[in-house]
């Protein structure tokens, strides 16, 4: 009996010391919210002039040319840009010129990368045609 005794109060105080903390388990439970992060917006222009385009870029991420390779900094970056599916050019610069283009139709995809080359995963695509 006494065994019993010791065992019943031996478990309401385990019970009563588990209600006993500083934090409800909610709290202990729930994550920080995480930070929320906006991407960078995109806008294009394009003026041709003979067999040259020249593509402006327009955006509220900061060219940052001087930390290209660099750790990756939000708000800041570079611009990759493909002509017609082609090699990667990588613009510095909030406007690129392409010359010498044939006449016909062409594309250009231009996407917004941080330092380090990661994408920002904002990207568009222009239509034109050299005449």
């Amino acid at each position: 009996m006494k065994r019993l005794f010791i065992t019943i109060t031996l478990v309401i105080l385990l019970v009563l010391q588990t209600g006993c903390s500083e934090h409800t388990m909610a709290e202990l439970e729930m994550p920080e919210p995480a930070e929320i992060v906006e991407k960078p917006n995109l806008d294009l222009r394009i003026e041709i002039s003979g067999r040259n385009a020249t593509i402006y870029v327009t955006t509220n991420m900061k060219i940052a040319k001087e930390h290209v390779g660099m750790e990756r900094q939000y708000g800041e970056g570079h611009i990759h840009m493909y002509v017609d599916d082609g090699e990667k050019i990588s613009v510095k610069d909030n406007k690129y010129m392409i010359q010498n283009l044939l006449p016909g139709k062409h594309k250009v995809k231009v996407s917004l990368h941080n330092n380090d080359h990661t994408p920002y995963d904002v990207a568009k695509l222009l239509d034109f045609e050299i005449k």
